[in-house]
């Protein structure tokens, strides 16, 4: 075999490692072409086997025909040796192409049929069951949705021996399940895959499969835990793969008919794209339809789709998009309908167009608790309590005139009583509003109109109110009146940049002249206007300045006193004062608590929370304000307590106020929903709660890459990778970690870029995929050059040559020692050398000891690891000293040296605990050692001792 022919026949190898998807067909179709180049048939034809597998399960199953026929064409031409070890997997591919070959409408029916014949012919002939061949005909009369023949062909597939070319132990009873359920037997489909659920499951399509077609089933049944835990199971391992998309559409279905219409959109949103490059026009047919359903039930929403061909990116109006992903269904099944001479495919996909809820909701989300309703205010409103302070009001008076009624409207507003102040302005209105008033009665009323408006969002209209006021005040000759508008004015005009100078002077004017001639509480009252206006500027130091001038009674006013309270411990808070505002917040809470003032009391908790050193603290203020808190505060306290349960260690019961605070932030059609979902899978990760984790992150990314947050969206890939990694789904990980190192190009995120292939670099080294694990390693290393941080680079080399000696490529890993050697030489000898450094060294050594030994070159391995174990030692790294000494004890035997490697490995022995790995190393050892000394009685008594064989 030629060098060439070695490095195609390990490509083919590290190819067929990959996961499954558009990565390793692009790398398929490449080695195919090099192999073709190579003129070697065996080499070609199992490169195409290979390639058969892949297109299938990529999500490419039309390519997989021609692959499957030249394999075919050449099997029966001229038969090999070779042939023969793929005889039976060219068997399965008939499996693979009959059912590729019934979800292309442009393929005629008669050659799905003509494949199958021959793969019964074939099977008869290798003296093989036909119990897949029954199979195959009974899906393809259910395609045609011929009942009579689909229930003869079960029967004889249920009643024909297994061998080992019938599908799975998973896969066989999916397909029963699937066909059980659409004869609304699904009682009987539960009992059939419970026992299959029990057993062991490791084919690529399952469990995802069957959990999958025991949606409906479960559901008909009663036991609708059972069905969400395996909706959420079964999508969580479908999601990734385009492939799949026919089962994603089942899960889409599903969530329409359990009422939970959000998440059936998010799931739609998410795999939307797919639809321009479906593995098949079934596969689009299906998810099409089935998201028709789900997006006519969205009302108002839009969707994001991403950019396709000549469409660019953006929203797009839910029932626009139903009609449109309804016409593309329709139109395929008429397709498949005019091919099969038949109309079952348009009938059915009728019935999954007009799917609906069915029954009690069943919540599906990890990251929704109830059904959200827009415009809701929040959980069970109608059970509350008035919220003191803003629900418990005081009567109007029945009885006042028109300047009583506007004073008690005033002093209800003042003691922040909304609704009663409210309630007053409106009986005036009916009362007196259509008379000719007094000048100052009409001034007043003009006054409280802009309070009034203060509540809505209309700013030029509250602004023009205020203009008015203070104009009427200034005709009547009444200065004060006239400062308080102005001074309101002023803050309102603070907020806005265009008009902010305009606003300080009226405030700081609006002081000057309450200062005169004003009452203590106007004073006071007049400095906190000033302040806000100073906040609303960011000018926090001078705000803070302007409230120490003021009493702490606030002129005898106790709600003003609170409000001002307030204002100073937000403002401490800013300036970073953490504990002036941890007291200033207590004092407002206090008084919010005395007087019965719900909003003040919440918002001072809230800081309070913030700025507690004791995170058990924290969470009992939010306790606190989630007691007292107006509707509209329910979302801030929520996540504040959530974020405060976090800081005090108790993830799992943050998942609940996270939860809370999601469904909150949808039900007012807020933005935010996709950061809380961030938090919240954060929440679910260190709750150890993995699976959860990984459903809210995808929520969140989708989300936050909607909002264009590509920051906060790498963020949260970043932790999504994480939790793939702790599921065990070490292909999405990667994906993910590849993903974030195209998005972390800038030269700003290089360190970030650095380390994210090294984690996926770690991944793959875990994974033994050690060839792609240096790749990655390498590529680390050259960022963290890059970024000047050496030790960084350092490291990542050391891994990098650590994979590529266990990958066999040991030349390759020797030029990285070189490469190691000459980096060591730029970070040994620094005065006061950092531990970091100290590790790193000592491991590149270890790490270079071992190429070395693969090369033959002991003596130097073993002068390279001369004082390394002392020097990890002096940083407390015993157990890699221990490794190193091992290593050296090797070394002395290697050298015939085994009088100095026995008191080296009694000495390991001596100081590591039992069982420990590089225990059994040292007495397997030191028992060689023993054995070249001639001392074969304490051999033995050593190997007995630690239970190791003479060959361990």
């Amino acid at each position: 075999m030629s060098r060439e022919d070695e490095d195609l026949w390990r490509v083919l190898r590290e190819v067929d490692n990959m996961p499954y998807g558009a990565g390793q067909i692009a790398a398929t179709e490449q080695l195919l072409r090099r192999v073709d180049a190579a003129d070697d048939r065996e080499l070609a034809f199992v490169a195409r086997m290979q390639a058969t597998t892949a297109y299938v399960y990529g999500g490419e199953p039309a390519k997989s025909f021609v692959t499957f026929s030249w394999c075919l064409a050449e099997f029966d031409r001229d038969p090999q040796p070779y042939h023969e070890r793929y005889a039976h997997q060219l068997l399965w591919h008939f499996k693979y192409m009959v059912t590729g070959l019934l979800r292309f409408p442009e393929i005629p029916l008669d050659r799905a049929n003509a494949v199958l014949d021959d793969m019964e012919r074939r099977y008869r002939e290798g003296g093989h069951s036909l119990q897949a061949v029954h199979k195959h005909r009974f899906q393809v009369a259910d395609h045609l949705g011929d009942a009579d023949a689909a229930a003869h062909w079960y029967r004889l597939w249920q009643t024909t021996p297994r061998d080992q070319l019938s599908d799975c132990a998973g896969c066989d009873p999916t397909t029963q399940v699937q066909y059980l359920a659409d004869a609304g037997r699904h009682a009987e489909a539960v009992a059939l895959a419970e026992p299959v659920l029990a057993g062991r499951l490791s084919c690529t399509e399952q469990p995802q499969a069957i959990l999958t077609a025991l949606l409906l089933p479960y559901l008909h049944t009663g036991r609708p835990e059972q069905a969400r835990d395996a909706h959420r199971e079964a999508y969580r391992r479908l999601r990734g793969n385009l492939s799949d998309l026919w089962d994603i559409g089942n899960h889409v279905e599903f969530c329409t008919l359990t009422g939970n219409d959000a998440r059936a959109v998010e799931i739609v949103e998410r795999h939307l794209d797919w639809l321009d490059r479906a593995p098949s026009p079934a596969a689009a047919m299906h998810f099409a339809a089935t998201g028709a359903a789900a997006l006519r039930r969205a009302g108002e929403l839009t969707v994001y789709r991403r950019a396709a061909g000549d469409r660019p990116a953006g929203e797009i109006a839910a029932s626009a998009l139903a009609a449109e992903l309804t016409a593309t269904a329709t139109a395929l099944a008429a397709r498949f309908d005019a091919r099969n001479g038949t109309s079952y495919q348009s009938e059915w996909i009728a019935r999954r167009l007009a799917a609906e809820p069915t029954g009690e909701h069943l919540p599906l989300s990890a990251s929704l608790r109830r059904r959200p309703v827009r415009g809701s205010a929040g959980p069970a409103a109608a059970d509350r309590a008035p919220t003191p302070g803003t629900a418990a009001t005081v009567p109007v008076p029945a009885d006042a005139d028109a300047d009583a009624l506007l004073d008690f409207a005033e002093e209800r507003l003042r003691r922040h009583d909304r609704a009663a102040f409210r309630a007053a302005l409106a009986a005036w209105d009916d009362r007196f509003g259509a008379g000719d008033l007094p000048a100052p009665t009409a001034a007043h009323r003009l006054e409280l109109r802009a309070a009034e408006l203060g509540d809505g969002e209309d700013v030029p209209a509250t602004v023009a109110a205020h203009r008015a006021a203070l104009a009427a005040y200034r005709e009547l000759g009444d200065e004060v009146r006239a400062q308080i508008v102005a001074g309101r004015l002023g803050v309102l005009l603070a907020m806005a940049d265009e008009s902010a100078d305009e606003g300080l002077d009226l405030v700081r004017a609006s002081a000057d002249v309450l200062d005169r001639r004003g009452d203590d509480r106007q004073r006071a009252a007049g400095l906190d206007r000033v302040a806000l206006a100073l906040m609303h500027r960011e000018r926090w130091s001078e705000a803070v300045d302007v409230l120490d001038r003021v009493p702490a009674d606030a002129g005898g006013d106790p709600w003003l006193a609170a409000r001002i309270a307030l204002h100073r411990a937000h403002l401490l808070e800013q300036l970073d004062r953490v504990a002036d505002a941890h007291e200033a917040a207590a004092r407002a809470r206090d008084l919010g608590r005395d007087l019965g003032l719900g909003d003040v009391t919440t918002a001072a908790c809230l800081t309070y929370a913030r700025t507690a050193d004791d995170p058990a603290e924290a969470v009992a203020a939010c306790d606190e304000a989630l007691r007292v808190a107006p509707a509209e505060a329910w979302l801030p306290v929520r996540v504040a307590r959530a974020r405060a349960l976090m800081a005090a260690g108790r993830a799992a019961d943050a998942v609940d106020d996270f939860a809370e605070a999601v469904t909150l932030c949808v039900e007012r059609g807020a933005e935010g929903d996709a950061f809380l979902r961030w938090e919240l899978a954060n929440a679910y990760r260190v709750a150890g709660r993995l699976g959860e984790a990984a459903e809210v992150a995808e929520e969140a990314v989708l989300g936050l890459d909607r909002l264009g947050a590509q920051a906060e969206a790498d963020r949260c890939r970043h932790l999504l990778a994480g939790v793939y990694e702790g599921l065990g789904e070490i292909d999405p990980a990667l994906a993910l970690l590849e993903q974030l190192a195209v998005n972390l190009d800038g030269p700003d995120n290089l360190p970030h870029r650095a380390q994210v292939l090294e984690e996926a670099g770690g991944i793959l080294y875990d994974a033994d995929r050690d060839a792609l694990a240096a790749v990655r390693f390498a590529a680390a290393a050259t960022a963290y050059r890059q970024a000047d941080l050496p030790v960084d680079e350092f490291r990542a080399r050391r891994r990098e040559a650590y994979a590529q000696l266990w990958s066999g490529d040991e030349a390759a890993a020797l030029r990285t020692v070189e490469v190691l050697d000459k980096l060591a030489a730029g970070l040994a000898g620094q005065p006061d050398e950092p531990p970091p450094v100290t590790y790193e060294l000592a491991l590149a050594a270890e790490a270079g000891a071992r190429v070395l030994i693969a090369h033959g070159r002991e003596a130097e391995a073993y002068d390279r690891l001369a004082g390394v174990p002392a020097r990890l030692r002096s940083i407390e790294a015993f157990g890699e000293a221990a490794q190193v000494e091992v290593l050296t004890g090797e070394l002395l035997l290697r050298l015939d040296r085994p009088a100095a490697a026995e008191p080296l490995l009694r000495e390991v022995l001596g100081g590591l605990p039992a069982g420990s790995r590089p225990v059994q190393q040292a007495a397997w050892l030191l028992a060689r050692a023993l054995d070249l000394l001639d001392r074969p009685a304490e051999a033995a008594a050593l190997r007995d001792e630690y239970g190791l064989d003479h060959e361990h």
